[in-house]
């Protein structure tokens, strides 16, 4: 594929090790209320919050933390004023960084990333100044033990899937943004479940980092994503798997 995302690949390599659940399940309730305040509280008329809701129950958020954080967003409940903030940043070795945020204080989140960046080797850039060496994508994580790799690339790309790859122990299925729940519901409907699946900003070409960049870059992320603020982080860096040792 063209473009992949290597901090994903990682993430998941990682999950093993990292307990974060209490921070996670924040971030995803920022992202539904947010979803509900945009579009409204229905997932059926609402790709974004149906992505986001998708992702809360795979991540076994009770159905009452979802029901709330949905109501806050349409009004139903009071709730926090949260604005959608995107920072484009490079890190060591040169790597683009798509810093996505949900504030209720600018200020303060451009302050803490920026602070974060300078620590870590890195800088803010202007706006547009990586935003062009990406490009929105679905992504769909398979389990590729469960499933066989003909059969699944074949489903997949009948659904209407861009591009089928393998990385490690899962298929990542790519989509067109308004093709991805039309990809994700025919996939299901033949039994393939998606372990994760998000729009994501995927880039165009990568970047290889090696040594002491790469351990500095991994730690830089993961410092950005640990920002109550941050969602999440996109980069277009390519790397062995086996450079995270000395990060954990």
């Amino acid at each position: 594929m063209a473009g992949h995302s290597k901090w994903k690949q990682i993430k998941h390599y990682k999950a093993a090790t990292d307990a974060k659940r209490g921070a996670m399940f924040t971030k995803l309730i920022r992202e539904i209320t947010v979803a509900a305040k945009q579009g409204g509280g229905d997932p059926g008329g609402n790709p974004r919050l149906r992505t986001a809701i998708d992702t809360a129950k795979a991540a076994s958020m009770p159905k009452d933390n979802i029901e709330r954080a949905v109501k806050k967003g349409t009004g139903e409940l009071e709730g926090v004023d949260y604005v959608e903030v995107l920072y484009e940043a490079f890190g060591p070795g040169g790597v683009a960084l798509m810093i996505h945020a949900l504030t209720d204080n600018a200020t303060r989140t451009v302050a803490e990333v920026r602070h974060k960046l300078s620590r870590g080797g890195g800088n803010m850039g202007a706006t547009n100044s990586v935003s062009w060496m990406f490009e929105r994508k679905g992504q769909l994580y398979l389990d590729a033990t469960k499933y066989q790799e003909d059969p699944t690339l074949e489903a997949a790309l009948e659904a209407g899937a861009s591009d089928f790859a393998r990385e490690d122990d899962q298929f990542v299925v790519s989509t067109e943004v308004p093709a991805f729940h039309i990809v994700k519901t025919a996939l299901e409907a033949k039994g393939i479940v998606p372990t994760e699946s998000e729009i994501a900003w995927i880039p165009k070409q990568t970047v290889r980092v090696e040594g002491g960049d790469a351990q500095s870059l991994i730690k830089l992320i993961e410092a950005l994503e640990e920002l109550d603020d941050v969602q999440k982080v996109d980069a277009n860096f390519d790397m062995d798997v086996s450079e995270l040792a000395a990060t954990d």
